[in-house]
C-alpha cells in the first residue's frame, strides 16, 4: 500500500512538472527597439523574425523571400494593412516553423513588403496561444510557460482589452498641463515611443499645444507613405508608471487614416512584461533602460 501512494505521489509530482514546463527564447533587441528572435523555416531556412505583438500571422518580406526555397505560394489575395487598403499578398497555406523548442506544422505564411529593419519577417502572439508570455529586455528572454511566475508581486498589474489578438491598455497623457486619457495598442513593431490616432491628436490640438521637435515619413508593411510630426510630451502616465519628456509622433492632417494609437518599442522595452494566458492582464515592472534617451525614428 506503501509503495503504491509512493508511485501515484511520484506520477502527481511528474504530472505538476509537465504542467509547469517552460521554455525560453533568447532575442536581440535591435538598435530600432524591435525584438528579433532566430527561427528555422521547413527545417532548411534560417531567418530572423521580429516578435510583433500586435500581429496575428507569420509573414515574410519580399527581400527575404528571394533567398527561401522551401516555400511555395498557392495564391495572392487582397488584404490591409494601417497605412491602406488594395495591397495583395502571396499565400502560402502549410509551412513548418521552428522557435527555440517550438515546432509548428502546416503554418500559414503571408508576404509582406516590410518589417523591423535587418529581420525576414515578423510573427505575432497567436503563436503561444494559452500561454503565459513574459518579456525580459534585461536579460534578452522569453519565457513561454503555463504558470505565472513568483515574482509577478513585483510587478504592477493592468487590464487589457484583447480583440482581433490586438492588447490594448489605457494610458494619461499630459497635454498643456491636463491629464488626458487613452486607449492604445500595444505595438512592438513601431520603433518609437508613441504614437497618436488622428481624431486623438486633432481633438487635443497636439500639433499647437506640443512642441514640435521634427516632421519625417513612416511606411507601413505594404509601403504607404505617411507624414508624421515628433513632439515632446510633458508626461505618459501607464498604471503607476511615469515617463516624462518623451518623443510622441502623430499624423497632421491625416483625419481617419490612422484610427488607433500605439505604445511602441521605446517605451516597452524600458519594462519587463508578463502577459497572462488569457490575454486579460498584462504585468509591467521597470528596468535598467528606463533612462535611456529616447530614439528618434
Amino acid at each position: 500500500m506503501r509503495f503504491f501512494k509512493l508511485i501515484t505521489l511520484a506520477l502527481c509530482l511528474i504530472a505538476k512538472g509537465a504542467i509547469a514546463q517552460i521554455v525560453q527564447i533568447p532575442f536581440e533587441l535591435t538598435s530600432y527597439n524591435n525584438i528579433a528572435i532566430k527561427a528555422v523555416l521547413n527545417k532548411q531556412d534560417t531567418l530572423k523574425l521580429m516578435f510583433h505583438l500586435a500581429a496575428s500571422s507569420v509573414t515574410l518580406t519580399e527581400e527575404a523571400l528571394q533567398k527561401i526555397n522551401s516555400i511555395k505560394f498557392e495564391r495572392t489575395d487582397s488584404v490591409s494593412s494601417w497605412g491602406g487598403s488594395g495591397n495583395t499578398s502571396r499565400f502560402s497555406k502549410s509551412n513548418e516553423l521552428q522557435i527555440g523548442s517550438f515546432v509548428w506544422k502546416n503554418t500559414p505564411i503571408w508576404e509582406n513588403k516590410n518589417s523591423g529593419q535587418n529581420t525576414d519577417g515578423k510573427f505575432g502572439l497567436d503563436l503561444f496561444k494559452d500561454k503565459i508570455v513574459e518579456i525580459d529586455f534585461e536579460k534578452k528572454i522569453i519565457t513561454i510557460g503555463e504558470e505565472l511566475p513568483k515574482k509577478i508581486k513585483r510587478y504592477r498589474k493592468l487590464n487589457i482589452d484583447y480583440k482581433d489578438d490586438m492588447m490594448f491598455v489605457v494610458a494619461n497623457c499630459e497635454v498643456e498641463g491636463v491629464d488626458v486619457s487613452n486607449k492604445f495598442l500595444i505595438h512592438s513593431g513601431y520603433a518609437g515611443s508613441v504614437l497618436f490616432d488622428d481624431q486623438f491628436s486633432n481633438t487635443n490640438k497636439l500639433s499647437e499645444k506640443l512642441q514640435i521637435t521634427s516632421e519625417k515619413q513612416l511606411k507601413d508593411s505594404f509601403g504607404n507613405v505617411l507624414k508624421t510630426k515628433k513632439a515632446i510630451l510633458p508626461k505618459f502616465t501607464l498604471g503607476s508608471f511615469n515617463l516624462k519628456d518623451i518623443l510622441v509622433g502623430f499624423f497632421d492632417g491625416a483625419i481617419g487614416r490612422q484610427k488607433m494609437s500605439v505604445i511602441g518599442g521605446d517605451i516597452l522595452k524600458r519594462l519587463n512584461i508578463v502577459i497572462d494566458a488569457k490575454r486579460e492582464f498584462i504585468y509591467l515592472k521597470p528596468n535598467k533602460l528606463k533612462d535611456e534617451k529616447y530614439l528618434d525614428v
